[in-house]
């Protein structure tokens, strides 16, 4: 069922979209470590990179996985447990989630987290967050998607592994639920995940297809390919960060440290700028002001020429600065006379032909 949902929406009365700024989401992850302190100067670092707001996950281990699903090999030599007790090890104790969002609050940042059962979503809506996310794994899991879309909360879903039609499935999923708005992320499900897996051309595929706001989340090491995202329109970039990539946890290895995170955020801004209008009209306003007068050319001649004389080829030239007569004019100035002396160098002005 083919959906219409908005282009642009707001989160907390911040407008996302394709034409406004990128909406930068720092995603804690587990790199918390279950230390409410630690977990609280997360929320400080990402203030002072500038993001735009901070992500936690809601989940249960064993409301995830069952107990025979195998480890995960990129797990390797990080944890011998298994997924469901790997998860319980590292979740967010759910009592912190208040505290953390009212932390939040304080330091005037958007707090919101990834439901991943439908307690996690009453427990989200209950605090007020602003929006919901949808993690790659959970596209498919369409009665969660509605649940989650009965909130009223707009919906930021990631399309990690995700074909065309599974995103089509989900935002059907989420107009059906009551969701006022969607957004789509590109995700590679892979920790990290190598840039050539990235595919950031895709955004702009389901931007076309389905009309929504559409953005990356990231999983490469670095900030290059988020900050490639912004100059492709990204709506939103989500990134995981840490206080200490050496850290042991399985989100640590592949997040930022807080100094890397504020350098995306001051890249993306840059290339924000960098954009601009895309109308091309002549030259800027600080292009005015020296360059487009000193630096440009202008017909010029080549030595004295007396009153009365006719001009030349070999008596005119181009130099610059570009405050005379512009050398595209040159075939019209040939074969008229001066109307003054003019001395060599002497840019030519139209008065003096």
């Amino acid at each position: 069922m083919r959906v219409r949902l908005p282009a642009e929406f707001t989160i907390a009365g911040r407008p996302v979209g394709q034409f406004h700024p990128t909406y930068v989401i720092a995603e804690v992850g587990a790199n918390h470590n279950r230390d409410l302190a630690m977990a609280r100067a997360l929320i400080d670092e990402a203030v002072e990179a500038g993001v735009d707001a901070v992500k936690f996950q809601t989940y249960s281990g064993h409301r995830i996985y069952t107990a025979q699903t195998p480890r995960f090999q990129y797990l390797e030599g990080v944890s011998d447990k298994s997924p469901a007790e790997l998860l319980d090890e590292i979740a967010l104790p759910r009592e912190w989630q208040g505290k953390l969002a009212a932390y939040a609050a304080d330091r005037g940042i958007h707090f919101f987290s990834t439901p991943f059962d439908n307690d996690a979503v009453a427990e989200l809506a209950a605090l007020d967050v602003p929006v919901l996310k949808i993690a790659s794994f959970e596209i498919i899991d369409l009665p969660l998607i509605r649940r989650a879309a009965a909130t009223g909360c707009p919906l930021i879903v990631s399309t990690g592994m995700a074909s065309l039609g599974e995103v089509e499935d989900a935002l059907a999923a989420a107009a059906e639920g009551g969701a006022p708005a969607v957004g789509l992320m590109q995700c590679t499900s892979l920790y990290p995940a190598p840039p050539e897996s990235v595919n950031l051309r895709a955004m702009e595929t389901m931007r076309r297809v389905f009309g929504v706001p559409v953005g990356l989340s990231d999983h490469t090491l670095g900030i290059t390919v988020p900050v490639a995202a912004a100059a492709l329109g990204a709506a939103f970039v989500e990134k995981h960060f840490t206080l200490d990539r050496t850290a042991r946890g399985p989100d640590h290895p592949f997040a930022l440290e807080p100094i890397e995170l504020a350098r995306m955020v001051e890249g993306i801004r840059m290339v924000e700028q960098a954009l601009g209008d895309g109308r091309k009209d002549g030259p800027s306003e600080a292009e005015r002001e020296e360059m487009y007068v000193l630096a440009r050319r202008s017909l010029v001649v080549t030595r004295d020429v007396p009153k009365g004389t006719v001009l030349t080829p070999e008596l005119v030239t181009t130099k610059r600065p570009g405050y005379g007569i512009p050398p595209k004019h040159l075939d019209i100035v040939l074969g008229r006379a001066v109307s003054r002396d003019v001395h060599e160098d002497e840019v030519l002005t139209w008065d003096m032909v």
